[in-house]
């Protein structure tokens, strides 16, 4: 499959969540049997040669697409939640957010010290909470050895705020403008 056939696979929802942004759906790809099984192949042939000891997933679709790439890749799996999401003792940090602030947590000592770690999501775009993540796995003493996705809005620079912070990162498809 293309890429092109994979960027044709995620909806565009014009005008969500407000008038003047194109939002990348992504769960039309999800939907679709051989799409997904192309994009996770695709993820895991950039992870492979890291050699990871685990993937972490942030919330929420980023989730689906670690525990995929983990299975495939035969390491395990651990999830960056919102605050208050997980049920035993965490440990998070708090990013700034366009209008606000916001909270990632993980649980206390699933990620060892030393760690090599692959980060993935859905989809980059401004990059804040994939630094806040970043950086919550950093002061575990993690590793990132890259920050992996589906899709870069390569407009809102996200993927080089992250280069910038000395995180590599990687996505399958991109979608130039807003």
């Amino acid at each position: 499959m293309s890429t092109d056939s994979l960027s044709a696979l995620i909806r565009t929802i014009p005008d969500f969540p407000k008038p003047g942004i194109q939002f990348r759906d992504v769960t039309t790809l999800l939907a679709d049997g051989a799409g997904l099984a192309e994009l996770v192949e695709r993820m895991a042939a950039i992870a492979r040669p890291l050699e990871p000891d685990l993937i972490v997933g942030i919330e929420a679709r980023g989730f689906i697409l670690g525990a995929a790439l983990a299975l495939a890749l035969g390491k395990g799996f651990v999830p960056v939640r919102k605050a208050g999401k997980l049920p035993g003792k965490t440990v998070g940090i708090d990013y700034v957010l366009e209008y606000g602030t916001d909270r990632l947590e993980l649980h206390e000592g699933q990620v060892p010290q030393g760690a090599r770690v692959v980060l993935v999501d859905d989809l980059i775009a401004t990059g804040g909470t994939a630094l806040a993540a970043a950086q919550l796995l950093r002061e575990q003493g993690a590793s990132v050895l890259m920050a992996l996705f589906a899709v870069d809005l390569p407009d809102l620079g996200g993927k080089k705020a992250l280069e910038a912070d000395g995180v590599t990162a990687a996505a399958i498809v991109a979608f130039e403008g807003d």
